[in-house]
């Protein structure tokens, strides 16, 4: 019992030092590069950006009052282990955005300042690079935090409660559909299609970036074999890829015939080499392939890495 409870602490200590690593990049993304150009995205902080471009109030007090009225309503639906460390989110990333600010616009000297004082640390006229370096950012911190059972609030918590009741949606798509509604609204607030363009690119990187993290790359393979060879497919299978393999009891519809079909689950990369397999030992086999987003247990990922 007192193993397990130091398991428990230690594993809090983890998350909670990843929700802050992810913070780090996530701020430091937007007080280098988003602020300085003048470059806004989706969520809590990219309506805080537009209050603070619109009316000079600093961009972590909007931000974290937006976010102090939506976790009124969200800590009794979203539960406490959530609540908590999306309370602890909140004030840091309060926190880390009035840090950084202050450090870059006191303490970094570049040639190039904007009108107000702050460093354009890759130039003026850089806009474009600034939106991927710093949504780019906003994405792997996104993606750190999200991994770790955290949340930045405001629009994550609504996305939160969208996965619950929606758990085959990625989470990259949904940031990206509330998000353009921020980007259009910035739009008329700018009255700049420029500022909203780049607006735009900033939500769909940091998407994809976030998807990345979350999800990876490599997504696996789900492969269903119907053959007369089965025993033979599944066995060099197991030899020659050391990849698991399951039987799956059918039978034909038609013919009514019993048949062993074979199931089995792997890396992207080797599902080549497997369909070989196939083909070599059966050329009739009857091959389904299939993209498998998500794959949970030995070999893959963990039942208790819990996303938002």
């Amino acid at each position: 019992m007192h193993k397990l409870a130091k398991a428990g602490i230690m594993r809090e200590v983890k998350d909670y030092a990843y929700i802050t690593l992810g913070l780090i990049s996530y701020s430091l993304g937007w007080a280098a590069f988003l602020l300085p150009y003048q470059i806004t995205t989706g969520g809590t902080t990219g309506i805080s950006a537009i209050i603070y471009y619109s009316t000079g109030f600093p961009i972590q007090w909007s931000y974290f009052i937006i976010n102090a009225v939506l976790m009124t309503f969200a800590i009794r639906i979203l539960g406490p282990r959530f609540s908590i460390k999306t309370t602890y989110a909140i004030f840091m990333l309060t926190f880390l955005l009035w840090l950084f600010q202050l450090l870059i616009n006191n303490y970094v000297e570049v040639p190039d300042m904007t009108a107000d004082g702050k460093p354009l640390l890759l130039g003026p006229g850089q806009d474009f690079m600034a939106c991927i370096i710093g949504a780019a950012m906003c994405g792997v911190g996104l993606g750190i935090v999200f991994n770790y059972n955290g949340s930045t609030g405001g629009t994550d918590i609504i996305i939160k409660l969208l996965r619950l009741k929606f758990p085959y949606l990625k989470t990259g798509a949904l940031f990206f559909l509330t998000d353009v509604v921020i980007v259009i609204a910035s739009a008329f607030v700018f009255q700049n299609i420029d500022k909203a363009l780049y607006a735009g690119i900033v939500v769909i990187i940091t998407s994809v970036v976030l998807d990345v993290v979350l999800y990876g790359r490599d997504e696996a393979k789900l492969i269903y074999i119907i053959s007369d060879h089965a025993e033979k497919i599944a066995g060099r299978l197991l030899e020659e890829l050391d990849i698991g393999v399951t039987y799956v009891q059918g039978s034909g519809a038609y013919s009514g015939k019993e048949k062993s079909v074979i199931m089995c689950a792997m890396k992207k990369n080797i599902s080549p080499k497997a369909e070989e397999i196939v083909k070599e030992e059966d050329p009739l086999a009857f091959m389904i392939v299939t993209s498998a987003t998500e794959i949970f247990g030995e070999g893959y990922k963990s039942y208790f890495s819990e996303k938002l």
